[in-house]
């Protein structure tokens, strides 16, 4: 195989790093960082009362959690989707 040939591999772009690309991504949906913080949020307060749950079993402690956890991201994810339907259905200046 001589050197001048391209490789197989995909050659990817080094100058954009993950904070330049997540930064981009959050001005086009900005309720991605919102789920993001509340999934930490929810998981750090879980944690918190993990240690202060009193007579309730860890499986249904951690149940909880998750629940609030997931919905707490579905609802970020429904509102950036009503966002975006804004955006581009209400909020667009008429031609």
């Amino acid at each position: 195989m001589s050197s001048s040939q391209e490789s197989a591999l995909p050659s990817y772009e080094t100058d954009i790093s993950q904070t330049s690309k997540l930064i981009r991504k959050s001005k086009e949906s900005p309720f991605v960082p919102v789920g993001m913080a509340g999934l930490i949020a929810v998981v750090g307060y879980g944690l918190y009362k993990l240690k202060h749950r009193g007579n309730t079993k860890m499986s249904v402690h951690l149940i909880h959690m998750r629940v609030a956890a997931q919905g707490f991201v579905v609802g970020a994810m429904t509102c950036g989707v009503l966002y975006s339907m804004y955006r581009e259905y209400l909020a667009k200046p008429k031609e």
